[in-house]
């Protein structure tokens, strides 16, 4: 399909450099802000006013006498199409045959709408989720599950061969204070009581566990009973959130296949390590870090950044150019670390990777209320939490419909809500109102007279349809899958705008037809757009 906005800069470069050759600026094209303008424009000529010395308007003039032919040649516009306005904005007004040339478009791809061949494909890891397995998935890996789910399957639809990784955390400090919770509690130890271990996990998932423990006294039995009782809670969690991985990594193995050593081993090789106060530390200052870091520390164990750091060397072994880590916006500091330490290593690893996706915490409303506590997991709200009040579908769309640092409330009313203010619904009614319309005996033409869609509502649904490969391209590009949910939102209205003012099953069998094929591919486009954001798109609600 061509898009419109790539067939006026092609013709606008060359008119260009008709008018004013010598180095071009970079020609930007964008909506009217005034819709009587037309459809599309350029400010190019203001651009190239102060070079060539001349009125911008002027050079506007001179850009729609050079360009009008090609532009009417190409069938983006017709005569007349494009105009100057106000100081010397070129614009076009994109003919209607050239706006509904994407309804063939769709309805010919059908699943494979909007998807792209990436003219250099990649590998590319993205790791998301990775929560300790001391406890239940929280709202906040929730929202990391569906971020990382999401910017997956826009990368995968832009031609990328994509990983889905899992970090277990299942070694360090928080995994002993799970083994010391469990058996307190397989002692009759309660939270608060004395011998309960400080920092204690005190939800009763603890309890749960402590029922199967046969020997107390056992502490490294426990430890691995509990983890592996809580990996397979969280691997259902995520099941029921219908998020799967490709690889689970364990961060204990890269103690037991001896890849932490090795990387300090490199670092003293390298001569980035230093010994002070009893603590060895790591002069990662000098790649840009505001301080160093201890790597060891004095008592003789190892600091996380250790074992994030290896973690990262094998990722990069394993041939992934493109990493992306799906984290809260508490790890901030661990972008610096992190990418400080692969570069003191002198692997060839490039500083800015991993790439990083960090997201802000999730507030939980219900009744008016914020919500901080979950029955099961004690001190905070769960995956399992929300799908059960509001459903997989609203909690996905949700937790992906703003941008990842900023703060988001989790309204549990209005995403249980049957109404046109709830934003998955009102997405997922359209969808539901054209499966409706074909219910009644009718199928997606193969063919239809595309001059009989000439009113302003049908023409707009078609323009937004031409959006679509473009705004998956900048989601998979900005790894910003909130832009494909406010388009989805926005197509969706128009359509209800559309259907509410016209009728589409009109006794006229060519303007039926017509207006049927507009209607199925507004279906197949919210059908895929929900697809990529892991929602699905129900024929009947």
């Amino acid at each position: 399909m061509s898009d419109p906005k790539e067939v006026l800069k092609k013709i606008l470069e060359e008119s260009v450099r008709k008018v004013a050759p010598g180095e071009a600026p970079e020609i930007l094209i964008e909506r009217p802000k005034n819709p009587d303008h037309g459809d599309l424009s350029s400010n190019v000529a203001l651009q190239l006013s102060k070079r060539l010395g001349r009125k911008p308007r002027d050079i506007a003039d001179q850009l729609v006498h050079v360009s009008t032919a090609p532009l009417v040649a190409s069938g983006l516009t017709t005569q007349g199409g494009v105009t100057v306005a106000g100081p010397g904005f070129f614009n076009v007004k994109v003919a209607p045959g050239f706006k509904l040339q994407v309804i063939n478009e769709v309805l010919a791809a059908g699943r494979e709408w909007g998807r792209a061949k990436a003219s250099q494909p990649q590998k590319i890891q993205v790791e998301f989720v990775s929560a300790n397995p001391t406890g239940p998935l929280r709202v906040g890996h929730g929202r990391q599950a569906a971020l990382g789910d999401a910017i997956a399957a826009l990368l995968e639809a832009q031609g990328h061969s994509v990983t889905r990784e899992f970090y277990y955390n299942d070694a360090g400090a928080q995994i002993d204070k799970l083994a010391w919770s469990v058996q307190a509690r397989a002692k009759g130890i309660k939270p608060g009581q004395p011998g309960w271990p400080e920092e204690g996990y005190a939800g009763e998932y603890i309890e749960d566990i402590a029922r199967e423990i046969r020997d107390v006294d056992d502490l490294d039995a426990i430890r691995r009973h509990a983890v592996a009782y809580l990996r397979k809670e969280q691997d259902t969690d995520l099941q029921a959130f219908g998020v799967k991985f490709d690889v689970y990594y364990l961060e204990s193995s890269l103690y037991s296949e001896g890849k932490v050593e090795e990387v300090i081993r490199l670092w003293k090789e390298k001569n980035r390590l230093y010994e002070l106060e009893g603590a060895l530390w790591l002069r990662t200052t000098e790649y840009g870090d505001d301080k160093d870091r201890v790597v060891r520390k004095s008592e003789g164990g190892y600091t996380y950044f250790v074992p994030d750091v290896a973690y990262h060397v094998t990722k990069w072994q394993r041939g992934f150019r493109k990493v992306i880590n799906v984290q809260g916006t508490d790890h901030h500091s661990t972008t610096t670390r992190v990418r400080a330490g692969l570069q003191a290593l002198g692997l060839g690893i490039p500083k800015g990777y991993p790439d990083y996706v960090l997201h802000s915490l999730v507030k939980v409303m219900r009744g008016g209320e914020e919500v901080k506590i979950s029955k099961r997991a004690g001190s905070y709200v769960t995956v399992r939490d929300l799908i059960d009040w509001v459903g997989r579908d609203a909690v996905r769309f949700f937790l992906v419909s703003r941008k990842a640092d900023s703060e988001f409330v989790f309204d549990v009313d209005l995403a249980r809500e049957k109404s046109l203010e709830n934003p998955v619904y009102y997405v997922q009614y359209a969808h539901a109102r054209v499966c409706s319309v074909f219910a009644q005996g009718f199928a997606a033409p193969d063919s239809f007279d595309a001059d009989r869609l000439n009113g302003e509502k049908e023409l707009q649904l078609a323009s937004k349809l031409v959006e679509y490969p473009q705004v998956i391209a900048v989601a998979a590009e900005e790894l910003a899958p909130h832009t494909l949910a406010f388009y989805l939102r926005e197509l969706a209205a128009q359509f209800h705008s559309y259907y509410n003012a016209e009728r589409i099953l009109v006794e006229d069998v060519a303007l039926r037809t017509a207006r049927l094929a507009l209607c199925a591919a507004v279906r197949q486009t919210l059908a895929n757009g929900l697809s990529l954001l892991g929602v699905s798109a129900p024929e009947k609600m």
